[in-house]
């Protein structure tokens, strides 16, 4: 009986066994590299309602990050400002500015201002603010040089690789508790030396996934 196929089909199978593994391959790095947060999240940096700059607020006028967040050294989360702390300066400064429409009208209508948050911690992660800047771990050291964005954007991953570099060598964040929210600090000495000189150190629980995943 004549055969239907060529002798070079008996090949296909092999060629394809091959294929599926190297495409299986290749869709596992695609996933892993593109899809990491590297990729996705840093440089997220949404539209927000008004065009409020640390840029001025930070690093020209010099304000305290912890005027406007002012939960961040007491509670896990930061806070966002609500329009009273707006309303502190702009009932007289630039009043009149096309800019604070959207402060003015919050102000009048009792509805707070719909700011889009940028920094978002998985919900299965648990992350403390207070516990970080006890233990002198400062500001820019996750929101990257704050201070100089004219609009805030993600300057870090977030990820769980991310955070577990940091916990494993956090001598490196570490700086004086009276500094944390200090734009312009630097160590003298460096990083480690000024490790050893705090009584506080960062203790994280590298070893105890209930540490984060609460």
């Amino acid at each position: 009986m004549a055969q239907l196929f060529p002798k070079w089909t008996n090949t296909l199978p092999k060629i394809g066994l091959v294929a599926t593994g190297v495409g299986s391959c290749a869709a596992v790095f695609v996933v892993w590299f593109w899809f990491s947060p590297y990729n996705i999240n840093v440089g997220y940096q949404p539209q927000q309602p008004l065009p409020f700059s640390h840029e001025l607020h930070v690093g020209q006028l010099g304000m305290d990050c912890r005027y406007c967040h002012a939960f961040v050294a007491e509670a896990a989360v930061a806070g966002i400002p609500p329009t009273q702390t707006c309303m502190n300066c702009h009932k007289d400064i630039k009043k009149d500015s096309v800019q604070l429409a959207a402060v003015h009208q919050s102000w009048a209508t009792g509805k707070p201002i719909p700011w889009v948050r940028v920094h978002k911690i998985a919900d299965y992660a648990y992350f403390d603010h207070s516990v970080h800047l006890a233990a002198g771990v400062g500001c820019l050291s996750c929101h990257g040089e704050i201070h100089r964005m004219q609009q805030v954007r993600q300057m870090q991953p977030l990820s769980m690789d991310w955070c577990l570099q940091c916990h494993r060598n956090s001598s490196d964040h570490l700086r004086p508790v009276n500094q944390v929210t200090n734009p312009d600090w630097q160590p003298h000495g460096g990083w480690h030396d000024v490790a050893q000189q705090k009584s506080l150190l960062l203790h994280p629980p590298v070893a105890n996934c209930s540490g984060c995943h609460r």
